[in-house]
């Protein structure tokens, strides 16, 4: 994966994350219990505007540079982090978007998809991160359900847990701007982070694949 410009791009992003504590370095208890030597939250750059500027431009350009404007008729976000970012790149492509509920209603039609979609639509799917992509598999299940078409999913950051396999067995196209890995090396080229603290990250990782 490789056009004008990415390097450049991911370098000021990761400065751009770190900046704003969307991504930090450390020892971190998830909530599924297990220690994590690195924590990303990208929830949190929409309250800073510039840096919430630049992760859409980051998008745009792998929307663009990646899956292609002709390849999709309808963008799908996946909640909650993920509404924050396919809906600014919607006005921007100037696509319909739709959303996937983390549950379905209780009432009415009782389904998951908000927003309309007609049969036969292809769906590009956004979220802001990538790790077993299960909870995108779930997502893309239910776009189904109404009728739509998903072979492309577009995320910011992969995690490296083997969400890019799993797609791909499904016959999807994961497309990522950069991993958690290219960022913790280009942090440390910026001297941002530590040598130990980059192999802490690249263990678990290893682990985790």
């Amino acid at each position: 994966m490789s056009w004008r410009g990415r390097s450049k791009l991911i370098e000021e992003l990761a400065m751009v994350l770190v900046k704003v504590r969307a991504l930090q370095v450390g020892t971190f208890t998830l909530s599924s219990g297990k220690l994590s030597s690195y924590y990303v939250d990208l929830r949190a750059v929409p309250s800073f505007p510039g840096a919430y500027r630049y992760v859409i431009d980051a998008y745009m350009a792998l929307v663009k540079n990646e899956v292609g404007l002709d390849k999709f008729d309808v963008i799908a976000g996946i909640p909650t982090a993920g509404l924050a970012f396919s809906s600014p790149v919607a006005l921007e492509t100037g696509k319909p978007m739709i959303y996937v509920r983390k549950e379905e209603k209780d009432y009415g039609r009782k389904k998951r998809i908000e927003g309309s979609i007609s049969p036969g639509s292809r769906v590009l799917v956004i979220d802001d991160l990538i790790t077993t992509g299960h909870s995108i598999r779930g997502a893309i299940d239910a776009i189904k359900e109404e009728g739509g078409e998903v072979k492309h999913v577009a995320v910011l950051i992969d995690r490296l847990e083997g969400g890019k396999a799993n797609l791909k067995k499904a016959g999807l196209t994961l497309h990522t701007l950069t991993d958690i890995l290219e960022l913790v090396r280009t942090l440390h080229e910026r001297d941002e982070i530590t040598e130990d603290e980059v192999k802490a990250i690249r263990a678990q990782v290893s682990r985790r694949q």
